[in-house]
């Protein structure tokens, strides 16, 4: 929808496109903010971002047959993934 809105702001505005669809400007502007200035993603994104890289390489060395249980106790062997991030035993 974002890009939606980028192609035809010009032509009808950000309101009133974000009238017919199903987003409120509010969140198209927080969406810009955040894409202009990385650092005004929440802290849970961008340690999502880091924790992406180490898990896509763990399931990789391991053949890509690594559930993601496996992957996490691997995560855990490494010292990558503290208890408290979310993920479950």
């Amino acid at each position: 929808m974002v890009s939606y809105i980028d192609e035809h702001r010009e032509d009808h505005g950000v309101e009133p496109i974000c009238a017919v669809l199903p987003i409120a400007p509010s969140t198209y502007f927080a969406h810009k903010a955040r894409q202009a200035h990385p650092e005004l993603l929440p802290a849970r994104v961008r340690r999502d971002a880091v924790l992406r890289e180490d898990i896509k390489r763990i399931w990789e060395d391991n053949f890509k047959v690594y559930g993601a249980r496996k992957v996490w106790r691997q995560a855990q062997r490494e010292g990558i993934a503290p208890m408290n991030c979310g993920w479950r035993t």
